[in-house]
């Protein structure tokens, strides 16, 4: 997955669980404009989405019973609804009016809540319009499922209609990183022929792990502590570029480690070191200079800066007589 569709996956999943949040919360104060809205920009949304062709029945017969979307290619109608429950679907279904629309499907969305619980139900249906609770009930973590499996481009489409109806408010404003700087250079490199190049004391590194108290991180650091020379080598390289660069590159990840442990989030030092490697994964995320990359890729570079972080006692405490080491 590249970085740009997690991005786009991401800003969906925020923007629609909020407006969720937000419906329900707002509808116990009874304060209902959020629903009113929600009903034009669902209809968009699901025309993106799946390429229906819906309109609001509302702008041209206001306050119809039951439906409040028609799609009269597809011959759908849909009910957009903050009520999520047996009795308002049932209320809907028994409306005279579905009589005109015997041949439409019903479909029915929730904008507030989750609606497993609603498709494992049966449901009175005395005008016999089509409907199938299982695959006609629609919900947030279904929306959501269905852009997670959408091309980019579709995704992406998505993204900017949200963003244009929702607004950036929760948007982080974008800066260029020596840390994505550094990402950018290892993630051009071959990395599978690597031979270390500077001799590691892997006695002092186990020392130091076992000090930690590090178990499952342990086999991160094993993975890939023979890149360590490598990253000495493109550090070097990088400062060329500015000075203090791979210090500042260092300090960084150092100062998610402290922040991490002065928070206390994290007594377990195997989770305390996923921790790190997760804060250093969004800080790239977040930096404009980001290169498109794959999931697996920015992983792979990522493991590699934070285990010679760990080498070179940047990150954890250091036993004593610990030495990062190193003939060359």
């Amino acid at each position: 997955m590249s970085i740009n569709r997690i991005e786009y996956f991401n800003y969906i999943e925020e923007k629609l669980s909020i407006l969720s949040t937000r419906i329900n919360n707002r509808g116990k104060l009874n304060i209902l404009d959020a629903n009113l809205h929600s009903e034009n920009f669902y209809m968009e949304l699901l025309n993106l989405l799946y390429d229906f062709k819906l309109e609001n029945l509302n702008t041209s017969n206001q306050n119809v019973e039951g439906i409040d979307l028609i799609d009269y290619k597809n011959k759908l109608i849909i009910q957009v609804s903050s009520t999520t429950t047996k009795q308002k679907i049932e209320s809907s279904l028994s409306k005279d009016i579905f009589k005109s629309y015997n041949e439409y499907k019903f479909v029915f969305v929730s904008i507030a809540n989750n609606a497993d619980n609603l498709r494992r139900n049966n449901f009175k249906n005395p005008n016999k319009v089509s409907f199938n609770p299982k695959n006609d009930i629609y919900d947030i973590p279904r929306i959501l499922k269905d852009v997670f499996a959408l091309s980019i481009d579709k995704q992406k489409q998505i993204y900017e209609f949200i963003r244009k109806e929702l607004g950036d408010s929760l948007d982080i404003v974008k800066l260029d990183s020596d840390l994505a700087n550094i990402i950018n250079i290892l993630s051009k490199e071959n990395l599978s022929n690597i031979k270390q190049s500077i001799n590691i004391d892997s006695f002092q590194i186990d020392k130091k792990i076992e000090y930690n108290k590090l178990n499952l991180a342990s086999f991160i650091i094993e993975d890939y502590k023979i890149y360590n020379g490598h990253v000495e080598k493109k550090y070097i390289e990088f400062d060329k570029l500015g000075v203090n660069k791979s210090f500042a590159v260092l300090q960084t990840i150092r100062g998610k480690y402290i922040e991490l442990c002065t928070n206390g989030k994290c007594q377990n030092a195997d989770i305390l070191f996923l921790e790190i490697i997760k804060k250093v994964k969004e800080l790239i995320l977040a930096s404009k200079n980001c290169i498109d990359l794959s999931f697996e890729m920015l992983e792979l570079c990522v493991n590699i800066l934070v285990v010679d972080a760990f080498i070179r006692c940047k990150i954890f405490k250091n036993p004593e007589g610990y030495n990062y080491v190193i003939t060359r």
